[in-house]
This record gives structure tokens, C-alpha cells and sequence, in this order.
């Protein structure tokens, strides 16, 4: 049997390639659309793949199932579980083969047990791998978003990101029943999660790629809770805040993601076009360092850098409805594309975002100042200078941190509000006071800066070193009940 699991950092997402060798079939379960990937390795390891299957309805990517199967001539498997309200809308077109709980796939030698594991999704399943000729039993389950290793899938999805309505506590019920047949299986059993460390469908996801039943059964809160009561009330408390465009994924999964045939990079802009795009207040995204972005910016433009969590903020902050063209301070002038831009590009498509219309390299800054046109900075504040204009002006603090973060600790007399979320709570604050922006450590509250100067507020400031650095100060911590704007 040939087996590789593929981790996605950004997406923190795991899938799996798993070959008869015997035969040279094989299957890949909860692919990206990012399929070259998989192509090779198959290739290269004397495999086709004949198979493809995912474990549910992703609310965090958009999913390549449909998109490999189509390229490989494979054979489509999609879950039947779940009721009316959670089938696939595609899989009669597509030629899908429905499974539920109980059901076999046969990859040459290699058997697949499928499981209807609900609670994170209504649809969900998990399958029990066997590779037959080595006559030793099941060697490992792959669980997708239900078991994680730590954690366990939550189940407040459906009603936080898709807004299904008085969902949450029944999915928690679903889920611990779920996990008893989880405990019932052996403990030798490999576990192989769909995510890991970083990704919001879980809250304490560990890093380690793998594990085993019988380890998750003692090292994991969720496995371990044997009380119902008890079970619900903490897989429901402290959940982050589920990024907007997880409702998004969660239709465009369901419908049927668009077939795109490849990934491409659209071309570079000479810096004349930047002009008439800021004019209209195209969605335009600088890739530079929030430092960068500080020091100064083309105006309107969004501070989304582009690092591990690139792809979560422009799930919050971009339109899907709308073209998005990338700045960055690289140089594209030889004909190259630099790969800031083929990487933000495919982060974008994985999910969903697949408007990139164009792109920008440095000599377009370089061309906006040469001409003298307006550019904007982030004005930053220290900590102790922050505490003393507190003091001395009426100015509105916004903590841009996470709920669960800002309870935790904050600055006092400040007000939350997620950055994901400010857009659509700019017009609400006061008009007439000053804000200075605050998150962990400085990163977050430049995207936020960028969202509330788009949104027309010039008054703003940054608190360098954010959270921390004001703790490390020794100034006043409080722990009041939140508010949430």
C-alpha cells in the first residue's frame, strides 16, 4: 500500500493519496482544487488515480473533489448522509456514487469502511482504512473534520457561519454519540485528521501530523469526556469566531464548485493601470508587511499580507463577487512572476476567491510617489505613549482581537470587535473621537487600520506591539464581560 498524507500550511488542511500498489489504483480523499499535486506523486509512484471522495461539505476551502475526479477520469464518491437538506446538488450530473454508513470502496486491494460520523456536519463521514493483502486487520481511520488530534470537530458551524438556526447544541449531542463509536474502535488504529494547528474547525487542534485511537482516547479533551452534559457544554465554549466565508465555501461545496481546469496566473499591470482602479475603489490587496503598509500605502488599498494567514483574512475582508488585483514589492519587470504572486493567487482559488484580475509589482510604488500622489501612513503609538494620550484626548480604543482573546485580558475601557467583523461596524463609532487600533502583537490591527481607512476614517492609530506590549509594560489589565459591537 502507498500512503501520503498532503498539508496544506495556510489552510493548516490535511488530504490523502492512498495506492494498491498491486494494481496501481488508487484514491485521494478531501482534495484541494490545487490538483497538479496529486497528479504527480500518483505519476510518479506508477499509480492512477481511479477514485476520489471527501469526507463532507468543507466550510473552509473550497473543495477539489470534483475538480481531480474530473481531471483523472475518476470515479466520484460523495456522502448520501445527512438528510434532504445535506446532498450534494451535483453528484446525479456528475455521476457521483452516494455512500452511506456501512458501505465498502474497494481501491484495487485496499478497503475502505465507511463510517457516518455526524456532529461536525450532519453529512460527515470518516473511513476505516485496510490494506487486505497484509491480512492484519484495519490499519487506520481517516476522520476528516470529526477527530482531530487534541480536538474535535465543532459542531457550531452550521449555526455561527451558515446561520441554520438552533443547530449548535443538537450537533454537540450528534458529536458525542458519534465519538462513542469512535471509542469503540481498536486502539492501535492510526488516526489521520483533516486539519491541524491554526485552522478555526476546531479550538485546540494539535500540530502532530498523526495518531492513534488509543492515544486520542487519553490526550483528547473531546474523545475522553464520557458526559453528555458536560460533553456539550465545553465542545460549545470558546469557540473562535468562524471567518465570514465559511458560509460561502459550505454553499459553493454543496452546488458544486466551478471546474477551472488548471490554476493560472493573470498577468502583470504596467503601473499606469493602478490609477484609474484606485479612482474606482477596486478591491485592491497589498502583499507587503504590515510594517511596510505603515510606513506608507497607496490609498484604499487593503494591508493583507501575505503569510500563513493570508488566506483567512481575504476570506473575511475580499467580495467573491467582485475582481481583486495584488500589489506587491517585488519585481515582476522581467517578464517573471514572482512567487508572492503565484502562491496568493493559488491561496485565493482554494478558496473560492478566483477573480484575481491582475497584478502589480514594486515599480508601481514606485511610479505612484515619483508622480506625487497622495500616500497614506499608519501613524503608530507605544504603549506608554498610548496610556498617556488616554489621558490627555477622548479617544475610542478598538481591541481587534478574537472574543475568546479579549476575554482573556484587555486593556481597559476598550471596546471589541474582531477585525472580520469591522467593516460592517465602522459607521457605528463615534465620528467625532479618534481611534487607536490594538490586537496581540500589531499584526491584525494594520489589516484593520487598511478596513477603516477604505472605510473614509483618516483619524486612526496603531498600537505597536499591540496586547503584549502593553502587558509587558506593566499597564492596568482588565477582565470585564465582553462587548461586542
Amino acid at each position: 500500500m502507498f500512503f501520503k498524507q498532503f498539508y496544506d500550511q495556510p489552510l493548516a488542511q490535511a488530504s490523502y493519496l492512498i495506492g494498491c500498489q498491486a494494481t496501481g489504483d488508487a484514491i485521494v480523499v478531501d482534495p484541494l482544487r490545487d490538483i497538479q499535486q496529486y497528479l504527480d506523486v500518483a505519476a510518479r509512484e506508477g499509480l492512477r488515480i481511479t477514485h476520489v471522495t471527501e469526507t463532507h461539505i468543507h466550510a473552509d476551502f473550497v473543495s477539489g473533489a470534483r475538480e481531480l475526479a474530473a481531471a483523472a477520469g475518476a470515479q466520484l464518491y460523495l456522502s448520501a448522509e445527512g438528510g434532504p437538506d445535506w446532498q450534494y446538488a451535483f453528484a446525479q450530473a456528475d455521476g457521483a456514487t452516494l455512500l452511506r454508513d456501512g458501505d465498502v470502496i474497494m481501491v484495487g486491494n485496499i478497503r475502505l469502511d465507511v463510517m457516518h460520523t455526524p456532529g461536525h456536519t450532519p453529512e460527515h463521514l470518516s473511513f476505516v482504512v485496510t490494506d487486505q493483502p497484509a491480512a492484519a486487520g484495519a490499519m487506520g481511520i481517516i476522520t476528516g473534520d470529526f477527530v482531530f488530534v487534541g480536538d474535535v470537530g465543532r459542531p457550531d458551524l452550521l449555526e455561527k457561519a451558515a446561520k441554520v438556526v438552533g443547530t449548535m447544541e443538537a450537533g454537540a449531542r450528534t458529536l458525542f454519540h458519534s465519538l462513542e463509536r469512535f471509542r469503540a474502535l481498536p486502539d492501535h488504529l492510526q488516526v489521520w485528521p483533516g486539519h491541524g494547528a491554526g485552522s478555526a474547525c476546531g479550538k485546540a487542534l494539535g500540530a502532530v501530523p498523526s495518531s492513534t485511537v488509543g492515544y486520542e482516547k487519553r490526550a483528547n479533551w473531546g474523545v475522553a469526556t464520557t458526559d453528555k452534559a458536560e460533553f456539550v457544554r465545553m465542545v460549545l465554549d470558546g469557540q473562535p469566531e468562524p471567518p465570514a466565508y465559511f458560509a460561502q465555501m459550505k454553499r459553493i461545496n454543496r452546488e458544486g464548485p466551478r471546474v477551472l481546469g488548471g490554476l493560472t496566473v493573470p498577468a502583470r499591470r504596467e503601473p499606469a493601470a493602478l490609477d484609474p482602479l484606485v479612482h474606482e475603489r477596486a478591491w485592491i490587496v497589498d502583499l507587503r508587511s504590515a510594517d511596510a503598509f505603515a510606513r506608507g500605502h497607496v490609498p484604499d488599498t487593503l494591508s493583507i499580507p501575505y503569510n500563513r494567514s493570508f488566506a483567512t483574512w481575504a476570506g473575511w475582508l475580499l467580495p467573491y463577487d467582485a475582481d481583486v488585483w495584488l500589489l506587491t514589492d517585488a519585481s515582476g519587470a522581467d517578464g517573471s512572476t514572482p512567487a508572492v504572486i503565484r502562491e496568493a493567487v493559488r491561496d485565493l482559488a482554494l478558496i473560492g476567491l478566483d477573480r484575481v484580475a491582475g497584478w502589480f509589482d514594486a515599480s508601481a510604488f514606485e511610479a505612484w510617489q515619483a508622480r506625487g500622489l497622495e500616500w497614506r501612513d499608519v501613524p503608530q503609538l507605544g504603549a506608554h505613549d498610548l496610556a498617556a494620550l488616554r489621558i490627555r484626548e477622548n479617544v475610542q480604543v478598538l481591541d481587534v482581537r478574537g472574543a475568546t482573546e479579549w476575554e482573556a485580558g484587555h486593556l481597559p475601557d476598550t471596546q471589541n470587535i474582531p477585525v472580520g467583523l469591522l467593516a460592517d461596524a465602522a459607521r457605528s463609532l463615534d465620528p467625532l473621537r479618534p481611534i487607536v487600533l490594538q490586537c496581540q502583537s500589531g499584526a491584525r490591527s494594520m489589516i484593520a487600520s487598511s478596513v477603516l481607512l477604505r472605510a473614509g476614517r483618516l483619524d486612526i492609530q496603531n498600537l505597536t506591539g499591540g496586547f503584549v506590549a502593553w502587558r509587558d509594560a506593566g499597564l492596568p489589565v482588565d477582565r470585564t464581560p465582553r462587548a461586542i459591537a
